[in-house]
């Protein structure tokens, strides 16, 4: 069996594994485009519910564990930065047993972790849980992409990711409300982990029915650490896709800096902390919003041209944002519509760009979905905690890192594409 061939003509990886019978399917037969679509923003819908729904507790966890000043932000990061180093993980192994022993193995962590999470005792214990769930539940995140360049490639994987991420970001624009909504009924943030755990639970009961094996016989590779590590490489050492994995951690990175810092930004630089939830549904509804209008044109005039435009007015944006931000009297009528438009953008871009980074390698679309998703998600990570920490009681830090990522991520995008952009259109 040999993988995809790089875009330079070089050799390709080898190492075959012994022929294997063919996957068993799930219990409900084959899905049809619009589940696949719901189940797998669903999925990974469950790696934002775990990381939202806590933020509108985040002053009654610090107070309860005693975690001092911006040290509360460990809760999002940990998880974060551990889901990035977690994601090298499982396309391997999916690669070789298939896409749903690997998503029952990190759903069944999801729900075990979340559990554990709501019985800690320090605040230490809860960082260090919180990084085991983001590691161990890396499958909800790695896998998703994978399934989908198991049925389909071209622009039409990029409309099915920007549909998927439709239906993603909702969860982020209501996840922060049902955490308040949990808190106010049981008066104890607990308890939101315990909803992360039916989350979960309902997940695994519908993945298990309904999910059938999309890995080709044909294409299992071997557990052999020489030949995963080579397609590792090789995903993300690739010229034509390596300028958008690192361009999306870089704009991403800028995204997680506001979700690490928005609670105590919202809260405390802008004195509306009873509206946060509001506000934080409008940036992420906005996203979601993008994805959808993403979806319908994405076909029609192709990934490159409408991610790059996208990027350009990204940077226009963030110029103003900062010029505001640099301002003693910006207030939360500048701050909003600008963070929502740029979240918007983001919507143009993030679904675009991982389609393009994964469109070569659909015989090892497992390790290249790990591979790349641990370069994106670890460098965004840990970027958007620096960003967050860095929070000083104004919006300017935050500002000024979406407009120098933003630069960086173009930087990227024309070394990928050899300083040509605006491409033409890639067909399934």
């Amino acid at each position: 069996m040999r993988n995809d061939l790089p875009a330079s003509g070089e050799p390709a990886l080898t190492d075959e594994p012994a022929a294997q019978p063919a996957p068993r399917p799930a219990v409900g037969g084959r899905l049809g485009e619009r589940e696949l679509i719901w189940m797998m923003a669903l999925l990974m819908a469950c790696n934002a519910f775990g990381i939202d729904a806590i933020l509108p507790a985040l002053d009654e966890l610090a107070g309860s564990l005693g975690a001092a000043g911006n040290d509360r932000q460990f809760v999002i990061g940990a998880y974060l930065l551990a889901a990035g180093i977690g994601t090298l993980v499982p396309g391997a192994f999916a690669d070789r047993y298939g896409r749903r022993p690997v998503l029952f193995v990190a759903l069944a962590a999801y729900i075990v972790l979340s559990i554990a999470c709501a019985m800690v005792e320090t605040f230490t214990q809860l960082v260090v849980l919180r990084a085991a769930q983001g590691f161990f539940a890396a499958g909800i995140i790695a896998l998703p992409p994978a399934i989908i360049r198991d049925r389909v490639g071209g622009d039409k994987m990029a409309r099915l990711m920007s549909l998927i991420f439709v239906i993603f970001l909702l969860v982020p624009a209501v996840a922060p409300s049902i955490g308040q909504g949990v808190l106010h009924l049981t008066g104890d943030w607990r308890w939101i982990f315990g909803a992360m755990a039916l989350a979960g639970c309902v997940m695994t009961g519908w993945v298990w029915f309904r999910l059938p094996e999309t890995l080709d016989p044909a294409n299992r590779q071997a557990i052999h650490i020489p030949t995963i590590a080579r397609n590792m490489t090789h995903a993300v050492t690739l010229r034509e896709t390596i300028g958008y994995t690192l361009g999306s951690a870089l704009v991403f990175g800028g995204l997680f800096g506001f979700i690490n810092s928005s609670q105590q930004l919202i809260g405390e630089a802008f004195g509306a902390g009873d509206k946060f939830p509001l506000i934080f549904a409008m940036c992420a509804g906005c996203m979601a919003i993008a994805n959808w209008s993403n979806s319908r044109i994405v076909e029609r005039f192709g990934a490159r041209r409408v991610s790059h435009a996208a990027l350009f007015a990204f940077i226009a944006v963030a110029g103003a944002q900062y010029w505001f931000a640099s301002r003693p009297d910006e207030g939360l009528w500048t701050f909003v519509p600008l963070m929502a438009a740029n979240m918007s953008l983001l919507g143009f871009i993030g679904a675009n760009f991982g389609s393009i980074a994964l469109q070569p390698f659909h015989r090892i679309a497992g390790a290249a979905s790990s591979a790349q998703g641990f370069l994106r998600m670890t460098s965004g990570a840990a970027l958007g905690a620096y960003i967050g920490y860095s929070y000083d009681g104004t919006a300017e830090p935050l500002a000024l890192a979406l407009l120098i990522t933003a630069v960086l991520s173009l930087a990227f995008v024309l070394f990928s594409e050899k300083g040509e952009l605006f491409g033409e259109k890639v067909p399934d």
